[in-house]
């Protein structure tokens, strides 16, 4: 009995946080709507869809861009406005959605 509420009361104290966590990446997300479309489906074949896209690859190409090794028209820019945790957190969101 004792290890099920010492559980309960770490799960209640991470939900918190977790659901801060979601809601940030969720808003920085947002951020890719204008030209990936909304929730990162993209509307044209010219602009690559994010939803589904593996969290390894997004990483690895906004950090590319961000490091100016991937050539961009304007990715270059604002891939350098993200911290390396909010690339990480953007990519976890558009990896859980699906296509």
């Amino acid at each position: 009995m004792k290890s099920r509420v010492l559980v309960a009361i770490v799960l209640l104290a991470a939900a918190p946080t977790a659901f801060a966590d979601a809601v940030v990446a969720r808003s920085l997300a947002a951020t890719c709507a204008n030209c990936h479309g909304p929730d990162g489906r993209s509307v044209t074949q010219a602009v690559k869809s994010l939803a589904g896209m593996p969290k390894r690859d997004m990483v690895d190409t906004l950090r590319a861009f961000k490091a100016g090794k991937k050539p961009a028209t304007v990715m270059h820019q604002i891939s350098k406005g993200f911290s390396d945790d909010q690339i990480d957190m953007i990519a976890a969101h558009f990896s859980a959605l699906r296509k």
